[in-house]
Formats: C-alpha cells, structure tokens, sequence
C-alpha cells in the first residue's frame, strides 16, 4: 500500500463508483469521475476516494465499512470511488473542480494542501484518541500546530537480510554504513549482485544516508538542511556502493516487490513490511530484518514510515458529515482498522493500542519491524513535493554517479529546492 506503488500492477472487482445508504448498495457507475448524487432517505451523500489497492480484497472492504457507517449513521450516504491509474494526478485535478470528493486519502502528506485551505484541521475528530496515535502519526499531519489528516496505515520500510547466505559467508547482519559497504561487496559474486535498493541504484537511500548521519532534509519552518556538512559527508558515502559495482540494477520487478530477494538474486534488499507475507511464503524463517545503519558514531540507523492519510475537503459542501465518516472509521473502529492493516497485505495501525493487538504483528520479524518503527521511524516532511524531492534525487544521483563536485552539485539543488518550498509556503 506504499504511495510509491499507485500506479503498479492493480487487481480489483470494479473501477468505478458504488453508492450505499442505509447499509445497502443502491448503485454503481463505471467512471472514476465522482458525479455526486443522492440516496433515499439520506440528506447527506459523501464521495470518497480510494487509490486502486493492489492488494486483493481492499475494495470489497472499503465498501463493506462504508455499509457499517450509513447503518450507523443512516442519515449519510457513503459513495465509494475507486480510482485506478494516476491517482495523485486525478485527485489533484479533481480538487480544483465543484466534483471534488469529500473526503480522500493521500500517500506521503503534504502541507501545502492545508496551507491552500484545500483540507480541514482534523483536531477535533481525534478528540482524546489523538495520544494514541503514535508520534509519526501525528508528526506527519501537524501544521502550523493543528492536524490536517489522520493517518489510516503505516507502511515501514526496512533492509531485510537473508540469514543463511550470511551465516554462510560469515558475514553479520550490517550495524553501521561501512559494515553494509563490505557486506554487500563481499556477497557480490559473478552471478548475483549483493544488495537492491532500486532500479536506478538510490531509491530511498540519499534520504536514508541524511537521516542516518544525523542530518535532515527540510526544518519544520520550511528552510532546507540537506545541504549540510553532514548531509554532504553521508551522500558521497554512497558512492561506495555504486564503485563497488555491488548493487542490483534494472531487475524486473523494482525495490517495493520482493521478487529479487526471494529468488536469490540479493541477499540485501530494501523493502516494506507489506512484502513480508511473500517473503515468509517464499523463505520461512531464512531472513531476518534490520533498519538502514548508522552512517557512523554519533549517526542513527533508520526506517522509513510512509502510508496513507485520510482527509477532508474543506470547500466540499459536506464537511461534518466528513469529518464524521473520519472519525467513526479511522479513530473509534478500532476492528476495521486492525482488519485494514492486517487483512490485505501487512501494515502497521497507527493507534498504538490497535497494534498491540494485532496478532500478525505480535510475533517474529512482523514485532521487530514494528519496534524498529518506534525506535527508528522517519517520515518525508510536508513540504516534500515532487518538485524538492526530484531536485534532491536528481542531486544525490550525480553525486554517487560522480558527475559535478559534490559540493557544488548539492548547493545548486539546495538552492532550487528552497525556491520550491518558498513557493509552496507563500513567501
């Protein structure tokens, strides 16, 4: 369920739209372009959005919670979209037209749809739940001191290993950058490669090697950090990785499928929790997880927690009964949100109550992956646009394919950066 992953392979019953009220399924239509409406006997009728899931059995239970919710609340009809394709794109659109959905759900957050008053504060939805969400829950949301989404999933990303081949080699699970270095050197052979983090050979790494040399990428006041000397010191270290010729690079299926890993192509591979169901499928116990290592003394090994965040229109012309579908669904049904993360693939709730009795991540790597979350858990900032993010990719990709002086390169992408943000920051 990565937001990295929306416009991948898709499986699914219907793309379209179906409205419920009083528990029922009353219509369907075939377009992905809401048209509104209403249903007999309700005076409400929410549209709401849904990325295509690529996991089998998500769209049957969005419709079966919004038929839970109009039984609870019969007076509000639930319209139920499911958007395939470029979903970020068609939202995106959609939002500056009278057919806006009422209530949506976003990948990595982002600020400036509060800051354009596209999204309503949530504060009150969470109501004295809010100290149950854990703190990146909560963190990614915050703007301005008031909270603008509430985080329905949490996708952890983390390096899995496969214990055999490193027992095997007499190679230990990697605690720090320069042992991840001379691991996957030494697993590199003729035939395999030694460790995938992507197609293009960085993925998540340059926001990783930042955050695990003690450094970020953007303040909470929206002034560019990762053109720091601690910045600059971790992106040139991954260079490494690229001289050493010990990454995977062009495989057939990219770093969120677990393909590589489970057909022994990698030992080493960064990837989600939702893969570890496949990866246990494929290995049983033979791998184990561990976060993305210290850069070196005085770093802090990391993972990566994205996810998916429900919000509100705040110009639609239903925002209570919205925030009401908010809050029964992603706070107070604490089964359905467990049964969301749980039952179509493998995601942390993020009510910190509600993963604790999560039975499948009670237990093995799932209770691990889940700890280092607590322990170890980054998240993008807001202001964490397609046009900072590529700039800083575009940046760490010279760098590592040692094209410019690092220095300058990295300056040059701070100061593009920092135009981006001002602009989405009104200044």
């Amino acid at each position: 369920m990565s937001a990295r992953r929306t416009e991948l392979s898709r499986r699914g019953f219907l793309t379209g739209s179906l409205l419920i009220a009083a528990g029922s399924v009353l219509t369907t239509a075939c377009s992905t372009d809401p048209t509104g409406g209403s249903a007999a006997g309700a005076k409400t009728t929410l549209n709401v959005w849904y990325h295509a899931y690529g996991e089998a059995g998500v769209q049957q239970a969005v419709l079966r919670y919004a038929t839970a919710f109009t039984k609870a609340n019969p007076d509000i009809a639930v319209k139920v979209t499911w958007v395939p394709g470029d979903y970020s794109g068609k939202l995106n659109a959609t939002l500056l037209t009278d057919s806006a959905p009422d209530v949506f759900e976003i990948g990595d957050f982002s600020e400036s749809l509060a800051r354009r008053g596209q999204i309503a504060a949530l504060d009150d939805v969470y109501g004295s739940a809010r100290g149950d969400f854990n703190k990146n829950a909560v963190d990614a949301v915050g703007v301005d001191g008031k909270l603008y989404g509430v985080k329905m999933i949490d996708d952890v990303m983390m390096l899995y290993y496969r214990k055999s081949v490193l027992s095997k080699a007499g190679i230990t699970p990697p605690a720090g950058f320069d042992g991840l270095v001379a691991a996957a050197k030494a697993l590199t052979t003729k035939k395999n490669k030694g460790l995938f983090v992507g197609n293009d050979g960085l993925g998540d790494t340059p926001s990783l090697a930042v955050w695990s040399n003690g450094g970020d990428l953007v303040s909470r006041d929206g002034k560019v950090e990762f053109g720091s000397p601690r910045a600059l010191e971790a992106l040139t270290g991954l260079k490494r990785l690229h001289d050493d010729k010990s990454l995977l690079l062009g495989f057939t299926t990219d770093w969120w499928d677990p393909a590589a890993f489970n057909q022994g192509v990698v030992p080493l591979q960064w990837s989600g929790l939702w893969a570890m169901p496949a990866v246990k499928a494929a290995l049983g116990d033979d791998f184990g997880v561990v976060p993305w290592p210290a850069f070196k003394a005085g770093g802090a090994p990391v993972v990566r927690v994205g996810g998916w965040t429900g919000c509100v229109n705040a110009k639609g012309r239903n925002v209570a009964a919205a925030k009401r579908f908010v809050q029964w669904l992603w706070v107070e049904q604490a089964d359905l949100q467990k049964d969301f993360a749980e039952s179509y693939g493998f995601h942390v709730p993020p009510r910190t109550s509600v993963a604790a009795t999560a039975k499948k991540l009670s237990e093995g790597a799932a209770k691990e992956t889940v700890e280092l979350a607590q322990k170890h858990g980054r998240n993008f900032p807001g202001t964490w646009d397609t046009a900072v993010s590529s700039t800083f990719s575009a940046a760490a990709a010279k760098i590592v394919g040692g094209r410019g002086e690092p220095a300058a390169v990295l300056a040059e992408a701070v100061k593009k950066a920092q135009g981006e943000i001002d602009k989405q920051l009104g200044r």
